[in-house]
């Protein structure tokens, strides 16, 4: 009888072996599916993610092309290296300047007598009143800082814009002084409160007074302001920076007795290169596109992502797009990109540029390329400007009416006649406050004046004032003579603006009219947007919500109210190309949609991986099991066998005798 063997043990019939050659059979199907169900869905989210990055490739140009100032693209040159000209594009204009330096800005610097020492000696005390550029710091001398390097340590913590040290010239120590900022209007003035009782002699404090009336400090170097003739006129500027001049043009001047001439000329080069770059970016979109979703007639086969209805959606969305007239642009000399040279190779779906063609346009209809590209709103009335939109606004034409005009807040003083008056030390001093934020103040120059002359002065001061141009805030002074008032009108509008009096003078109200009080606060305009309620502040209109108008941003100058006509909102394709992109990208777009899709495929298949290798535990558990009984009966049977065989060799002689 030939032997039977189990698992392990026996012939070697059932075998480990094949109870893993079994489980492998009953793996393989399954897992190879999964292999290959994995391998696809990995190749398809590498797909999206290369699209993704040539989709996004072509949000750079767009945004820069949705720019007016890149669209507009002004360059400026000077003949002259000591004459430096930057530009902002979005104000320039071409033009020709002679620029004329006569004399360069320059800070002052004032220095004292000589001392022995600058730590030991006491020089006296009291208080010195320090005025720069307007604003007016009162610094205490006493016992702990009555010394030379004390006091210089004093005006530096006081914080005025101007720095004080001490020098030693190999004789003796000197102050020196200087303005943190150039121009005339930054001098430094001194008076001083001295203990001795005399503020004006050359002892104790009054050694430092430097005023219009007396000067005990040397004037080393001489405040100056910056002069300089633009085309003829003379311009004066407290520094060598000069600006507000000509629209989008900046000056900066690094030496006297030169000139320059400047050009500005509109660069449509510069402006066709960007152009340039979009076309490349698309075309390597489609590119792209091509070689994962395209067909190839003669292999008969597509790419990946071929018939992939994402990938159809996005290339409708850019071929309707760059392909429609758009809206708002109707009637204008430039429509459409084809009709600055941007035109579509049917067959490809690439574009090709007419840099020729797009350089005429740019020159012959600016304002109509730039809203081809940006955004722009065009205002019926002159006194209504287009500001900004945002995502939700909507192109089309918008209705703008008006049922409050913005105001300033203002300050008006008391009577107090239309005769002459006199400055000194007790109404020379007025402190302010500027749209509750900004804090001045200022030192009046003593004198004699009539009223008109006082609210120049008052005026120039507060022109003068750091604090005031450091934050951008402006005052406008004036004086009623049928009111016989001072009034003060501040350069902001809305609901933040105003103008109070903070501290003054012994006789400030009664020399000049002004004591310390809070003006009347300006209001914010008020109206609506194609009928819908918009959000004043200051002048600045402004649609909340979810309509059409949602975002667009409008300021309403003047004080008409009612209708003020509309606003035609145009959104160029450069913005409405960064718009779409950031959609197609963003977390509910319809890449992120269709990756996280197969992000999820990829987790079933991870799923269905644990639940085959729970099967097949299973199977091979049971496998396992049935081998190990059929092995106990194979065991039995061989020792029945191996019983029954000594039997009958037992009984084999008995029948061998019985022969």
């Amino acid at each position: 009888m030939a032997n039977i063997s189990s698992l392990g043990i026996g012939s070697g019939v059932l075998t480990s072996d094949l109870v893993d050659q079994l489980v492998e059979a009953e793996r393989k199907p399954t897992a190879n599916r999964l292999d290959s169900k994995e391998k696809e869905t990995q190749a398809l989210i590498s797909a999206y993610g290369t699209l993704r990055s040539a989709i996004t490739e072509l949000r750079l140009p767009m945004r820069q092309l949705s720019s007016v100032e890149n669209l507009k693209a002004f360059s400026a040159t000077s003949s002259n290296d000591d004459v430096e000209v930057s530009v902002d594009s979005a104000s320039a204009s071409r033009g020709n300047y002679t620029i004329q330096v006569d004399s360069l800005a320059q800070a002052q610097s004032l220095a004292s007598g000589t001392f022995n020492d600058k730590d030991s000696t006491a020089i006296g005390t009291g208080r010195i009143s320090l005025s720069v550029g307007g604003e007016v710091k009162n610094i205490d001398i006493d016992s702990s800082n009555n010394t030379l390097q004390g006091i210089a340590d004093a005006i530096n913590d006081a914080g005025i814009g101007a720095n004080a040290g001490v020098i030693d010239t190999g004789n003796g120590y000197r102050l020196v002084l200087s303005s943190d900022e150039t121009g005339t209007d930054n001098a430094i003035r001194i008076s001083v409160n001295d203990g001795d009782g005399n503020n004006t002699d050359g002892s104790g404090l009054s050694q430092f007074v430097f005023n219009d009336t007396t000067q005990n400090l040397t004037e080393t170097v001489a405040a100056k302001d910056a002069v300089v003739q633009v085309n003829g006129i003379t311009i004066t500027r407290s520094s060598n920076t000069i600006d507000n001049v000509v629209d989008g043009l900046t000056f900066d001047v690094k030496a006297e007795g030169v000139t320059s001439t400047v050009k500005v000329t509109q660069d449509t080069g510069a402006v066709a290169d960007r152009v340039q770059s979009f076309v490349d970016k698309f075309n390597a979109l489609q590119q792209t596109i091509q070689g994962l979703a395209g067909y190839n007639a003669e292999t008969q086969t597509g790419g990946l992502l071929s018939g992939d209805a994402t990938v159809r959606g996005i290339q409708n969305q850019l071929r309707s797009m760059l392909t429609g007239v758009v809206p708002g642009l109707e009637n204008a000399g430039v429509r459409s990109l084809a009709d600055v040279g941007i035109t579509t190779d049917y067959k490809t779906g690439q574009l090709t540029f007419d840099a020729g063609k797009f350089q005429e346009q740019l020159t012959k209809h600016p304002d109509d390329v730039a809203a081809l590209f940006g955004e722009q709103g065009r205002a019926s009335d002159a006194q209504v400007e287009f500001i900004s939109s945002n995502i939700n606004t909507e192109p089309g034409e918008y209705s703008i009416n008006v049922t409050q005009a913005a105001t300033q807040g203002a300050l008006t003083g008391a009577n107090v006649g239309t005769g002459s008056v006199t400055v000194d030390s007790n109404n020379d001093n007025l402190s302010f406050k500027i749209d509750g934020e900004t804090s001045v103040s200022i030192q009046l120059t003593a004198g004699t004046y009539t009223r008109d002359q006082l609210a120049a002065e008052i005026q120039t001061q507060l022109n003068s004032s750091g604090a005031l141009s450091a934050t951008g805030k402006k005052v406008q002074v004036d004086f009623d003579a049928t009111s016989g008032a001072l009034s003060f009108k501040s350069g902001t509008y809305g609901s933040e603006s105003n103008v109070s009096i903070t501290s003054v003078d012994t006789n400030s109200a009664a020399d000049l009219g002004l004591s310390v009080a809070t003006g009347t606060a300006g209001q914010d305009v008020a109206g609506t947007i194609n009928g819908q309620r918009a959000t004043g502040e200051g002048q600045v209109l402004f649609v909340e919500g979810t309509s059409k108008a949602a975002g667009m941003q409008v300021r309403i100058t003047g004080d008409a109210t009612g209708n003020r006509g509309t606003i035609t909102y145009i959104e160029g394709l450069g913005e409405r190309t960064v718009n779409m992109v950031t959609d197609m990208l963003s977390a509910d777009g319809v890449i992120e949609a269709r990756t996280d899709s197969l992000q999820d495929t990829l987790d079933d298949i991870a799923d269905d991986r644990e639940q085959l290798q729970a099967r097949i535990d299973a199977y091979r558990d049971r496998l396992v099991s049935q081998f190990s009984a059929a092995d106990k009966l194979i065991s039995q049977l061989n020792s029945t066998k191996d019983y029954v065989t000594q039997q009958l060799a037992a009984l084999a002689p008995n029948n061998n005798s019985k022969n």
